[in-house]
């Protein structure tokens, strides 16, 4: 079984693995709202797809996922109150079904992971680097805010990493995603197919309502689950940061190729 639903491949083999594959690789799998809707609708399909046992998702082309696409959030940043605070929650509500999915997630990581690729790569399970993958959390730099990742970065990297490096948007490499425990295990990018597979025959070694029991215990220990209240404000606070003057000016620096001018 396979299909392609929009931006987004996917595909369910025969032992009931689930590819998903982020296909915009022209602008390096950043995110707008076809992408954002064509995955949420592929998880909604896997959360009836019946057997299945395991999620890996990866990016076409040389990059996993250059987070947003700044064009599409600077028309966002201009449209209404109310078409801003969409946009926000379907993003969030993909990160939030990608961290719940009852089956463990493998995210298979090349190239740049910035922004709200990071915050994918939080939500999954397990995550496999390749060698050449760099990482960041920019926000910041343009103006707005990471929030509606805050909670799964803070789940796997810390508190005091996700300062870091939410706070400056400085680049990483894959050695030190390792160090502060963003990604797993790093391979040779040749070698980053089949460690997914490694993963994944492990995986399916185990009983899978035990897995499933045992992922839903781990959430609830950590922050990166929050409840209806916690969430709807990390959406509301991620809308109203991308109207803002900061947001505008960020999203001007960008296109102008320039510094930003904060007062």
């Amino acid at each position: 079984m396979s299909t392609s639903t929009g931006p987004v491949l996917w595909a369910i083999d025969q032992r009931g693995v689930a590819r998903i594959v982020l296909n915009r690789p022209e602008l390096n799998n950043a995110y707008d709202a076809s992408l954002i809707d064509s995955l949420l609708a592929v998880l909604d399909a896997l959360r009836d797809a019946a057997s299945l046992r395991a999620v890996v998702v990866s990016g076409a082309g040389k990059h996993f996922q250059a987070g947003a696409d700044l064009n599409w959030i600077d028309a966002v940043r201009r449209s209404s109150p109310e078409d801003n605070l969409r946009a926000s929650r379907a993003t969030a509500e993909a990160v939030r079904r990608l961290n719940a999915s009852p089956v463990p997630t493998i995210a298979l990581v090349q190239g740049g992971c910035f922004g709200g690729g990071t915050g994918l790569v939080a939500a999954c399970d397990v995550v496999i680097a390749a060698d050449n993958a760099m990482f960041s959390i920019a926000e910041a730099r343009w103006g707005l805010t990471a929030a509606i990742i805050i909670p799964q970065l803070a789940d796997a990297i810390g508190v005091r990493q996700l300062r870091r490096y939410a706070l400056s948007g400085e680049r990483f490499g894959a050695a030190e995603a390792l160090r502060i425990g963003l990604v797993h295990e790093v391979v040779p990018l040749a070698e980053l197919a089949a460690a997914g597979e490694r993963i994944l025959r492990h995986i399916l070694e185990n009983a899978p309502q035990a897995i499933a029991e045992t992922k839903a215990l781990a959430l609830s220990c950590g922050c990166g689950h929050p409840d209806e209240a916690a969430f709807g404000g990390l959406i509301d606070s991620h809308a109203a940061k991308r109207q803002s003057a900061e947001a505008a000016e960020g999203l001007a620096s960008f296109f102008e190729k320039r510094a930003g001018r904060w007062s």
